[in-house]
């Protein structure tokens, strides 16, 4: 399909004490395979491999797999154990003990991790816990990973992450990391600012034209963007938004095209978001059914409502166009129906400019005028010009700032239209 990262959640043994069942339930059967972010076993922490994966070996070849494929590795990073991580045993003083003997479970609220115990970042032995959390890093990297997704990094001490960060970065100024943190927005920018390259962001539950345009002006136009580079993503194994829930196809296609040509990087969790999956586990509830964090499933990629030959051409778009490759450049163009979106991004090294025009309503055609910056996309007032469309082969000719576009999310939800000036292709 295009995706140049393969994103692994956490690949190391799996906890037995408190493991959770299928959907979460508090009570596993004796063939629940638990939840990822469990980690640790009589088999081993943070720098093992499950054993049913594999071994070490087997994972080096997947790297090395991947590196012959043009792709990267991402490994998530879970700074958490289960009651039975061998930290448990031979570092008690890492942990929070109450009175009677237990540690309280983690919580992220509303979420409560039964499953899970935190560390103390703070407890009496707290350096020799810092240096045992960096080298979780320093391991992998070891095996060859360049790019890890921290999870809940806004739960751990800002000091721990600037410390850990600044001495990886310096030995290892290729890494990459992404910080999973659904949180105030100024906690996500303190995170930026000690250390790391990437955030994810509220993009998921930006659903209106006027909610994606403010979002995304902000990252783009404000301080913010000195220091935040976003990566969006339209679904997690986390989040299925009440917008993918109730929209079916339509809403997977329009946020596929505004998370491909919002942002200089996008993620989708798949094949869920590939193959459309939107119940979710409960009404009200973000949470998939029957979700991979807590079962092994089996998909059929051959399903005829597959988003691949989208998802494939998306990639293929933002490969040829760095225009997309870069969160500079990004310009808003009003329009006339509010269930319009239209931007467009310029090459920062002078070349080509991407126009995109996308309906965020998934039940209905929508029509309108867009109202354009001629500036911005490098036309000279009152003339023509020819927008050639990427995504559906069309091209249009224009004149003017002010043009029409009719558009439907059953069947073309989007234009990524690249400007030609002249008339001569670009």
């Amino acid at each position: 399909m295009g995706f140049d990262v393969l994103y692994l959640p956490p690949i190391h043994p799996i906890g037995v004490t408190n493991r959770k069942g299928r959907n979460n339930a508090l009570r596993a059967t004796a063939r629940d395979v638990g939840s990822p972010w469990s980690i640790g076993s009589e088999a081993g922490g943070h720098q093992a491999v499950h054993p049913q994966l594999g071994t070490l070996d087997d994972f080096r070849c997947l790297l090395a797999a991947a590196h012959e494929h043009g792709m990267e590795v991402a490994l998530d990073i879970a700074f958490q154990a289960s009651p039975d991580h061998p930290y448990l045993r031979d570092h008690p003083e890492w942990f929070r003990w109450q009175p009677d003997g237990t540690i309280q479970h983690a919580e992220n609220p509303p979420k409560k991790y039964e499953d899970i115990v935190p560390f103390d970042f703070e407890s009496r032995d707290w350096a020799a816990l810092w240096r045992e959390l960096r080298s979780v890093f320093e391991f992998w990297i070891e095996q060859g990973v360049r790019v890890f997704r921290v999870d809940n990094p806004h739960t751990k001490p800002f000091a721990f992450w600037e410390w850990t960060l600044r001495d990886l970065r310096r030995r290892h100024p290729d890494l990459i990391f992404l910080a999973e943190a659904f949180t105030r927005p100024r906690i996500m920018e303190r995170l930026a600012k000690v250390g790391f390259n990437q955030s994810y962001t509220y993009f998921a539950w930006r659903n209106s034209a006027w909610e994606l345009r403010s979002y995304f002006e902000e990252l783009a136009e404000t301080d913010v963007a000195e220091y935040l580079r976003p990566n969006v993503w339209p679904n997690t194994p986390d989040i299925l938004t009440e917008f993918l829930q109730q929209h079916g196809q339509p809403a997977f296609v329009i946020r596929a095209i505004l998370a491909a040509t919002l942002a200089a990087s996008y993620g989708i969790y798949g094949p869920a978001f590939e193959l459309g999956e939107h119940r979710a586990r409960e009404p009200g509830s973000e949470e998939y059914l029957d979700s991979e964090k807590y079962e092994i499933r089996v998909w059929d990629l051959d399903r005829e409502n597959s988003l691949r030959p989208l998802l494939t051409r998306l990639n293929q778009i933002r490969r040829n166009q760095p225009a997309l490759q870069s969160n500079r450049g990004l310009r808003f163009h009003d329009t006339d129906n509010p269930s319009l979106l239209c931007y467009s991004k310029r090459d920062p090294l002078g070349g080509s400019v991407i126009l995109t025009v996308v309906t965020v309503d998934p039940a209905y055609p929508q029509a309108g005028h867009v109202l354009l910056d001629l500036d911005a996309l490098g036309v000279k007032p009152d003339s023509a010009f020819r927008v050639r469309d990427l995504l559906g082969g069309q091209t249009f000719d224009w004149y003017g700032s002010t043009n029409f576009v009719a558009l439907d999310a059953a069947g073309l939800a989007g234009h990524v239209l690249v400007v030609e000036p002249s008339g001569e292709p670009a």
